[in-house]
This record gives structure tokens, sequence and C-alpha cells, in this order.
């Protein structure tokens, strides 16, 4: 019994011992495992930012070299559409090789492969290196085509790698541009200065020729290394990276940090679990207030979010949205489209929409359509979306952001019924200030008429049957009669309420229809009136009562501005031009300028010249030119002033020529 009991205690002992060698043994495996590990992670990690940051280098030259090539298509173009001559032409490419230093040279050639423009002087070198035989279906489709890299002429080792660009209309060639990039300069102007200080960089071929080489913090060690083929059509070149950095080394007395560290960290260990288990269960009971407090506060949005999966099955709603349709989470969760809540009348709308967003073809910004509640109401709705990611960074669905706005769309129709309003208000107000002229305007034809048709009335009386005396007065009063009309249809087209319609219109036919009643407001004041209109100056896209205004409300202002003057001074000019379009970026302007020589506008004036319900006159409302800024930028033009050097001011507004 007692042998017995002495074997068990023995063979407690040596478990009891074992245990902790064998901890030990782990422990000093951990130690050596460790350190060997973490180099080759660290060696890992430097292997893979090499690859992303050479990616990220790729895209960036792959990208310039895109841009430069959509820049040379829309110059050809240009070229195409509106004959521009080679010096435009070459000031356009200037331009361009001013912000893109890599760029040697562009050349423009005709359809015969003839050098029409070129911006460098030098000799060029043979086409066979510029530009790629034909019959090729890249070029027959218009497609860029580049060419080997050859040697340049302005030093050893300087290559020039040239692109050829068709430039092709409706299947037929209407020339080239060939543009030459410096293979150096490409490296030197597109890779960032911080990559190219910690690797060298190279242009290669396939068989490890390099043309380009750029090694501003030293050769590379050739322990990391990449290489990433460079996306050019006609040509294999890749972007090698090698970095200066070396292997991680082990520092020397790791393994006696490692061992304080470990063992400080095995009794701290020991009295954070506790607080590691205090802080879970606090974390937890946090968690779930926050999940109280976010549903809390989704139930309580006016706003409808709907999140769906990549399917485009529908995941989840708030109560917002359910109210929105008016139906419950239980009937529309689950569901994939066709939705109970789509109109039937936009059907394909949706679906088009949908097969977008299974595309991944997410919009940046919100868009309009229109649902329909569970009674058949329609109401508008305005709709963001954004990819829904978990928490790894991968995509699982799209949530949506829904917002009725029904209210947003009457508020609208209202601001647009008072501010038609305003317009007819201004019309009439303007009448009213010119009906008096009007009545002694329309006094003298129906005077003439009068007479006329007295003179005939006394011939017919007298027995005279001068037939040709007859004709002449009926004429002459015929003739008063259509100028009395004209005035009258004048007023009425320009006081009665429509809806504005934009449409071609000829500025000149504008001005001529406005003369009648420029020339009733001028006549009291006698103010004489120029006018200088370009000869066949393109429409403009407008509404032409809205002009019409305009012009009523600026010759107006400009004639009683005058008042004051000698009558020597009283001129007031009006002309009509197209803007120069080399003085700006952007289509052709027709320019309207009401030109005055009265008293002009003071500064303090003039900051507040467009602010509504501002003006300098007793009994004026403020209105008329905030009303024609308003008119002028509803047709996408712009109203401005200055002084005028003979004295007086200067108005004119510029709108677009009609394309």
């Amino acid at each position: 019994m007692t042998n017995f009991s002495t074997i068990l205690n023995w063979q407690g002992q040596k478990w009891r011992w074992l245990i902790p060698i064998l901890l030990v043994l782990l422990f000093l495996a951990t130690l050596i495992w460790l350190p060997w590990q973490a180099q080759r992670m660290e060696a890992t990690d430097r292997q893979e930012q090499l690859i992303a940051d050479t990616l990220w280098v790729e895209q960036a030259i792959q990208f310039q070299l895109n841009r430069n090539e959509e820049i040379l298509r829309l110059i050809g173009a240009e070229i195409d559409n509106s004959h521009l001559p080679p010096n435009a032409v070459l000031e356009r490419f200037r331009t361009l090789m001013k912000s893109n230093h890599e760029i040697q040279r562009i050349v423009w050639f005709d359809e015969n492969d003839s050098l029409l423009a070129s911006t460098s002087d030098a000799p060029l070198p043979p086409k066979a290196t510029l530009i790629p035989a034909r019959g090729q279906s890249a070029l027959a489709h218009g497609k860029t085509q580049c060419m080997p890299p050859s040697l340049g002429t302005n030093g050893k080792n300087a290559y020039l790698l040239s692109c050829h660009i068709p430039l092709v209309k409706d299947g037929q060639a209407k020339g080239s541009i060939v543009i030459s990039y410096r293979l150096a300069g490409i490296l030197d102007e597109m890779v960032p200065w911080w990559f190219a200080q910690d690797n060298q960089i190279s242009l290669i071929d396939p068989d490890e020729k390099v043309y380009a080489d750029r090694s501003a913090g030293g050769s590379g060690k050739n322990v990391y290394t990449h290489i990433r083929a460079l996306d050019l059509p006609g040509t294999q070149l890749s972007l090698r990276t090698n970095s200066n950095k070396s292997e991680p080394k082990l520092l020397a007395n790791l393994l006696v940090l490692s061992v304080i560290l470990l063992s400080i960290g095995l009794i701290w260990s020991l009295a954070a679990l506790w607080r590691d288990i205090n802080r879970r269960l606090a974390a937890e009971g946090a968690l779930r207030q926050q999940v109280a407090f976010r549903a809390a506060m989704e139930n309580s949005l006016v706003t409808g979010l709907r999140a769906r999966d990549m399917e485009g099955r529908l995941t989840y709603v708030n109560p917002a949205f359910c109210k929105m349709v008016e139906r419950t989470a239980e009937e529309i969760v689950g569901r994939i489209p066709p939705m109970p809540y789509w109109a039937p009348e936009a059907i394909a709308e949706y679906q088009q929409r949908f097969t977008q967003l299974l595309a991944g073809t997410v919009p940046s910004e919100g868009f309009e359509t229109i649902y329909q509640r569970a009674n058949g109401e329609r109401f508008p709705v305005l709709i963001y979306e954004s990819p829904l990611v978990n928490e790894n960074g991968v995509q699982t669905g799209w949530m949506s952001s829904i917002l009725e706005i029904s209210e947003l769309k009457r508020a609208q129709d209202l601001s647009r019924q008072q501010e038609e309003k305003l317009h007819a208000s201004a019309r009439l107000a303007t009448m009213g200030e010119i009906a008096s002229m009007l009545a002694h305007e329309l006094n003298q034809p129906l005077a003439a008429i009068s007479s006329y048709t007295t003179g005939a009335v006394n011939l017919l009386e007298a027995g005279n049957s001068d037939k040709e005396l007859m004709l002449q007065a009926l004429g002459k009063a015929n003739t008063q009669a259509q100028r009395a009309g004209q005035i009258i249809r004048s007023v009425h087209e320009f006081v009665k309420k429509r809806e504005p319609s934009r449409e071609p219109v000829s500025i000149a036919a504008v001005i001529d229809e406005s003369m009648p009643l420029i020339e009733l407001q001028a006549q009291p004041f006698y103010v004489a009136i120029q006018l200088s209109i370009e000869p066949k100056l393109s429409p403009v896209l407008a509404d032409r009562v809205l002009l019409e205004q305009v012009l009523l409300n600026l010759t107006r202002n400009a004639i009683e501005a005058m008042q004051a003057n000698s009558p020597a001074r009283r001129i007031l000019r009006i002309t009509a031009e197209t803007a120069n379009p080399h003085e700006q970026d952007g289509p052709a302007l027709i320019v309207v300028s009401v030109i005055d020589q009265g008293h002009g506008i003071p500064a303090d004036v003039a900051e507040k010249l467009f602010s509504p319900f501002f003006s300098t006159k007793s009994g004026g409302m403020g209105m008329g030119l905030k009303i024609c800024r308003t008119a002028i930028e509803f047709h996408g033009g712009t109203l401005t002033h200055r002084d005028n050097p003979a004295g007086g001011t200067i108005f004119r507004f510029a709108l677009p020529v009609s394309q």
C-alpha cells in the first residue's frame, strides 16, 4: 500500500515539473519564432507597399497620358468644326506643353501625312517613327497608336515616345496629331519626389532594355522590386521599381528585451483580464443603449431610409418610408423589383436605374422620380444612393435616403407664379408710364385718318369722281391706320400674360420691334436715338417679350438720366454686336449696349443698384434693374454696367449664341 502511494506521489511530481518545462520550451520557441515572423511580415508589408505605390504611379502616368490624348482630340474636333488656322492650333499646342513639361513636341499632319504645324523648329525624325502604317484596325477606328521609343536628338539616351492620334470623322480620315514625350521627362514630371527618393524607377521593354531611369535616393538594392506594364497601344513598355531599402534586420538585444517584456506582460495581463471583463460588460451595455438610441433616431426621422442587398432585395426600411408609401415593412422587406410603390407609368425609368445600380454605377447626386401610395396617389421624391460597406470594407448592398418633395414642388410652382406676376406687373408699370405718350402718338394717325376720310367724303359730296385722288386719300388713311395698329399690337404683345418660352430670336428684330415704344419714351424729352447693329447677328435662344421688357427698362432709365442735359447731349445709343471669341473660353456671345450721356451712377449707389426695392427715384419700386438681371440670367446671360468715358453710363447684357 505504501509503495503504491509512493508511485502516485512520484507521478504527480513528474507532471508538476513537466508542465513548466513544456511551458518554458514553448516560451523559448515563441521567442525564436516571433522575431523571424516579424521580419517576414515586415518584408511582406514592404513588398506589398511597393506594389501598391507602383500601381498608383502607373495609374497616375496613365491618367496624364489619357488626359493629354483627350485634350488633343478636343483640339482635333475644334480643328474640324471651326477650321482653325495653323497659328491657332500651335497656340493650343503650346498651352498644353506649358503645363506638361514631359512633352517634347506636338505635330499636326493632314490626311496625306503632310506637315501642317509643329511646336518645334528642329527637323522631324523619319515618319516611320511617328506615323504607323495605314490600314490597321486601330487607325481605321480612330484609335491612338504609340510607336516604339526612338532615340532623340537632344542628348545621349534621351528616348522619345511618339503617340499617333488619328482624326476621323464619319469614317473619313481628317489628319492626325502626333505627340512625343520624353521618357525621362515622364519619370521626372509624373513620379512623386517621395516615391523617387525611396525607389529607383525605370521604363523598360520586354527585353529589359532601359529607356529612362530615375534614382534620386540611390540605386535599388534588388530586394523589393515590381514591374507594372503600361497600357500603350502599339508598344510594350513597363514601369519597374527597385526599392533602395534592404531587408529588415533583427535587433541584437531582441531576445533579452522580449523576455523582460513578456514577463511584465504576464503579470499585467492577469490584472488587465479582470479590467477587460468589466469593460466588455460596460461596452455591451453601451452598445445596447446605442442600438436603442439609433433605432429611436431612425424611427423619428421624416426622411425615408431603405437598404438593399447586392441582388436588389429590400432588407430594411424605416417607419418614415413605410408611412411615405403607406405600406408596412412586412409587405415590402424581402422583395425584389418590381416594387409595389412603383408608379406603372415610370416602370421603364425604374428598371433602367435598377440595372445601373446593380452594375455599380451609383449617381453621385440625388435624382428625382415619382412613387405611388397604397391608394394610388402619386408623389414626387428625391433619392440619394450610396454603397453599403461592412466592417471589412466589402460592399454588401446600397443604402437609399428618400425625401418627399411635394411641398418643395408646390413652393417652386408658387415662386414661379409670383415671379411671373412680378414680370407682368413690371410690364404694366412700364406701360403706365408711357400711357400718356401712347395717347399722344395715337392722336396723330387718328387725326390724319379723320382728315383723309373727311376729304374723301367732301369729294364725293361735291361730285368729284377723280379716282386717283380718292385712292391717294384712302391709301394715306390706310397707312396711318396701320401705324396706329402697329403701336397697339406692340403694347398688347408686351403686356399680355403668358408663359415664358425660349426660341431662336434675332436681337436685331427685338430692337426693331421695340423701337416704337422706345421712341414714345424718348419724344417728350427730345432724346435722339442712334442705332448701331452688326449685320447678320447670330440668333439667341430667348423669350422675345422678356428681352423687350429688359430693353425698355434700360432705355427708360437712360432717357430719364439725360433730362438735365443740354439738347445737344441728349443722345441715346443702342448697339448690338458679337463678342470676340478670342476674349473668352465659352461660346460666342451677342452683346447689347444701352449708352447714355446722363448724370452717371455714384459708387455708393452702384453697390446696391441691382438689390430688390432699392431705387433712387422718389416714386420708384426698386425692382426694374433686379427684374432685368433676373430675366437675363434666366437666359444664361449676364447684365453689367460701367461708366461711359464721354459721361453717363453703359449698361450691357450678353447672351450666348443659339447652338
